[in-house]
């Protein structure tokens, strides 16, 4: 049976060390002194990325400074969503293109990007390093819904200020074009029309490819009904892809920072807001956990994104969800063995 709290098995923190410390060097040669300490892995969450904080020190016109940043680092096996086109193939490199991207617009709240490195040479694989933000984040495991600062601390006024906020940002980058930020390269259909059959097609692909054979039949059954079921009146636009409580950083329960884009994509945004539900139904629902005081319902958050964005959902929700779902369940093969290589699940 797998266990139900996996720990990554990580390298050791410390490995990271010289090669960080001769990385920072190069890329800031005006920075006198320069080293770089207190490295650190996170052990319980982040299984899709090799995550690394670090501190770097130096002398700036002769008083010392310091600062903490994050380094995203590329699988050995490559990201764990479908890629859509070549070009998206190292998915650190796509998602520090988008985040800055993102930045530039102001539109919400991102981590400070810092540079893209994509000689495998310096880390064993490609990745990019943005400035740490300080702020709270809800844990997967124990899921923040059962355990952590949103049940011991928050009161019910903080908590639906938490997810108003979440929502809000979601919408504000919902309603971004993905034109005007020059992501040509998530167009699956590379002719500058993108359609949403195509990401369907995208993930039936996926889930042969890492199934390898093996039968799903609930998988096969899920991509039908999504095939005949498609709305024919989603428009096109970007989708954060994994839009969630716990892929944002908060600051006194509004959002500070929005991290994890490699889940990104060319699709109805309609798929965030799915996306959003689904994980909250896992959270409070799945795991019989009774729903903490001053969380909206999932009919206000719907309803509070489909005022940010001045129309309805496409078709109905419960589509979106189900759409949710299945990606859920089809990166959920990936990452299961990854789990069984590393002996982590048997």
């Amino acid at each position: 049976m797998a266990d139900e709290s996996p720990t990554k098995a990580v390298r050791d923190p410390e490995s990271f060390r010289d090669a960080l410390d001769a990385w920072m060097r190069r890329t800031h040669p005006e920075r006198a002194g320069l080293r770089v300490h207190d490295v650190d892995m996170p052990r319980s969450t982040g299984f899709s990325n090799e995550t690394v904080f670090f501190s770097a020190s130096w002398r700036d016109g002769g008083r010392e400074t310091s600062e903490r940043y994050v380094a995203r680092i590329e699988p050995r096996d490559g990201g764990l969503f479908p890629v859509p086109t070549p070009a998206c193939e190292v998915s650190v490199g796509l998602q520090h293109r988008v985040m800055s991207a993102i930045a530039q617009t102001g539109v919400a709240p991102m981590p400070p990007m810092g540079a893209y490195e994509p000689d495998a040479s310096v880390l064993g694989s490609p990745f990019f390093v943005m400035g740490f933000v300080e702020g709270r984040i809800p844990a997967d495991w124990p899921r923040y819904s059962a355990e952590g600062f949103l049940v011991d601390e928050a009161k019910p006024a903080d908590r639906e200020r938490m997810v108003t906020s979440g929502v809000e940002v979601m919408a504000a980058l919902n309603r971004l074009d993905w034109r005007t930020l020059g992501l040509a390269e998530l167009d699956v259909s590379g002719a500058g029309r993108p359609a949403f059959d195509q990401q369907l097609a995208l993930y039936r692909a996926y889930t042969e490819r890492e199934l390898a054979g093996r039968a799903h039949p609930v998988m096969e059954r899920a991509h039908d009904w999504l095939a005949a079921n498609e709305p024919t009146d989603a428009p096109i636009g970007l989708s954060w892809g994994d839009a969630r409580l716990g892929n944002m950083i908060w600051q006194d329960y509004r959002c500070a920072a929005v991290c994890d884009w490699e889940a990104c994509a060319l699709s109805p945004p309609d798929a965030d807001i799915g996306w959003w539900v689904m994980f909250d139904r896992m959270s409070f629902d799945d795991l019989g956990v009774a729903r903490l005081e001053g969380f909206p319902t999932r009919e206000q958050m719907v309803a509070q994104w489909e005022a940010a964005m001045g129309r309805s959902v496409a078709g109905d929700i419960l589509y979106w969800e189900i759409f949710a779902t299945m990606r859920f369940c089809a990166i959920m093969i990936k990452l299961s063995d990854r789990f069984l290589r590393a002996g982590m699940q048997t």
